[in-house]
């Protein structure tokens, strides 16, 4: 993973990171992977006063790192904006629990292997908002963190079946690191903006709130673990009963894995509910305890990052590559956490 620091203001963030890459000669819109068709265009553009009205910030951030680059601003906005509403392909597993003893939360990244050398991990400081540390397969946007007030937030994609003009799955995980303190914040703010794309979004706060919020443009359903079963957990599927018509269940779509990988956290977890730890974790997410990362990485897919929240401990513990094959290692930058 490469790993960014960014300070000031959003722009500033972003013009710092993007002419860095600039003066390195790596152009962002020259990926293969930057695709800018009309179609994203267009819905970008209607999602452009949600984001002026909500995020005025970002904006900044995103116009700032076009600038640093010395590209089309509107091409970064068509690129960033439309994710998450098209067929943008990243899979992964959240969990949380909680005991005495322990607020945990865990989250595997799975994605495209090609892309390995692009992932990043972020520390956010900048002004304004609280501080965070994040992880990304892509920029700006954020796909799992915890900011300084021990709030911790990741996100599973669901595949786009309705989508709607608003702020998709990786801009609202970043909204919430720098808006929210806590688990009861989240709900509130994602009943006021705007959503655009198709996602369950996993969250845990210092005291000991968690939830996964089943959510798209027309319905949010908040799931909070149960009295005798003290956990949540999420793939890249609804699961809920007022959620589950939104699931596209085309045979063609390849979900990696979803169902089975939902299976063996919950049923993991079941089994374990007196045994919480985070060594229980980090057993789950590399694997012993069924499939989770044992990907063929032949076929171009693998788990690319692992990250374990000690929300309780404020300790980060993350994996930069598959946890069946790579330890996890403490990430003890985050000084203002």
């Amino acid at each position: 993973m490469n790993h960014g620091r960014f300070r000031k203001s959003h722009y500033e963030a972003g013009y710092n990171w993007g002419n860095l890459l600039y003066k390195n000669e790596k152009k962002i819109d020259q990926n293969p992977t930057f695709e800018i068709t009309e179609e994203r265009k267009t819905f970008a553009n209607e999602c452009l006063p949600i984001y002026k009205k909500y995020y005025p910030e970002v904006l900044e951030e995103i116009r700032g790192l076009a600038d640093g680059q010395k590209s089309s601003c509107e091409d970064f906005y068509t690129f960033l904006l439309s994710m998450y509403c098209f067929e943008f392909n990243n899979h992964c597993t959240c969990f949380a629990f909680k005991d005495e003893d322990n607020l945990i939360f865990g989250r595997n990244s799975d994605f495209l292997v090609s892309l390995e050398k692009l992932y990043m991990n972020c520390l956010y400081n900048l002004n304004g908002v609280y501080a965070f540390n994040g992880n990304t397969t892509a920029f700006i946007e954020i796909e799992d963190g915890i900011n300084e007030y021990g709030l911790a937030v990741g996100l599973t994609f669901i595949y786009p079946k309705i989508t709607k003009a608003g702020i998709n799955s990786g801009m609202l995980v970043r909204y919430l690191l720098e808006k929210c303190k806590t688990t009861n914040e989240v709900i509130e703010a994602l009943n006021m903006i705007p959503i655009a794309s198709q996602q369950t979004l996993t969250v845990m706060d210092n005291v000991g709130n968690f939830a996964v919020i089943e959510c798209n443009c027309c319905h949010i359903e908040v799931i909070k673990p149960t009295e005798s079963d003290s956990f949540v957990v999420a793939a890249n599927c609804f699961v809920s009963q007022k959620m589950i018509e939104y699931n596209n269940n085309n045979h063609n779509i390849d979900d990696w894995h979803s169902n089975e990988r939902y299976s063996v956290a919950y049923n993991s977890l079941k089994n374990n509910k007196n045994q919480f730890s985070a060594e229980l974790a980090r057993d789950i997410l590399s694997g012993k305890y069924g499939f989770m990362c044992q990907y063929e990485r032949k076929s171009g897919a693998d788990t690319v990052w692992s990250v374990i929240y000690d929300v309780k401990n404020k300790k980060i513990f993350r994996v930069e590559g598959n946890p069946s094959r790579k330890k996890f290692v403490e990430d003890t930058r985050m000084k203002f956490f």
